[in-house]
């Protein structure tokens, strides 16, 4: 996490995961570090995700503890677009929220809720509405049964909110001209939230 006080996240931090919904998952394994990458859904405050079953990390997640790492969108930002150009760095603009806790899995009932609500989430996301029900039921048993559905309890919640809060007014300003004119709506909307413009 930037060590920037500045950069904290305002919002609720859960919500911020919610919204952005893909995680790098990380934990310590006997073999060494591993990570694996999947999508999480908030349930009653906490995170809830499946692994294939051949996946490096599943083996280590139930009883383990587990580190998760949802990124937002981010922009690239060239010390041309401040005053003054030839007193500045690259930096990046970018929002992430870490969580971490603890991890046990989830049932089969549990693991069928799971598939459910991702579908119901992320479906309407894209303009669309497959549900599970229009699978065939052997099909879906057999798919169901090469994954695990896990919760991971928060305990530990830290964040990072960096759209150039730490800038000049009038550097913020040529950092937003310059992203709307590449096409960054997202990267300029975010200075603007961050500033209160």
């Amino acid at each position: 996490m930037h060590p920037n006080a500045a950069f904290r996240l305002a919002d609720d931090p859960l919500a911020f995961v919610a919204a952005h919904g893909f995680a790098h998952l990380f934990a310590m394994t006997a073999d060494g570090l591993r990570v694996a990458h999947a999508p999480l859904l908030l349930v009653d405050g906490r995170l809830r995700f499946h692994l294939a079953r051949g996946n490096a990390l599943h083996d280590h997640c139930h009883g383990g503890r587990v580190l998760a790492s949802i990124g937002g969108p981010g922009s690239y930002i060239s010390p041309n677009w401040y005053a003054a150009p030839a007193s500045n760095v690259p930096t990046w603009n970018y929002g992430v929220v870490e969580v971490e806790g603890a991890v046990t899995a989830l049932d089969w009932d549990g693991l069928h809720a799971l598939l459910e609500l991702s579908s119901a989430t992320f479906e309407p996301r894209v303009g669309e509405d497959w549900t599970m029900a229009k699978m065939d039921p052997a099909r879906r048993d057999a798919m169901m049964r090469a994954i695990t559905g896990f919760e991971l309890m928060p305990d530990v919640i830290r964040t990072t909110d960096k759209h150039s809060q730490n800038r000049s007014e009038a550097d913020a300003r040529g950092v937003v001209a310059a992203l709307e004119q590449r096409g960054d709506a997202a990267g300029a909307a975010a200075i603007r939230r961050t500033r209160g413009w």
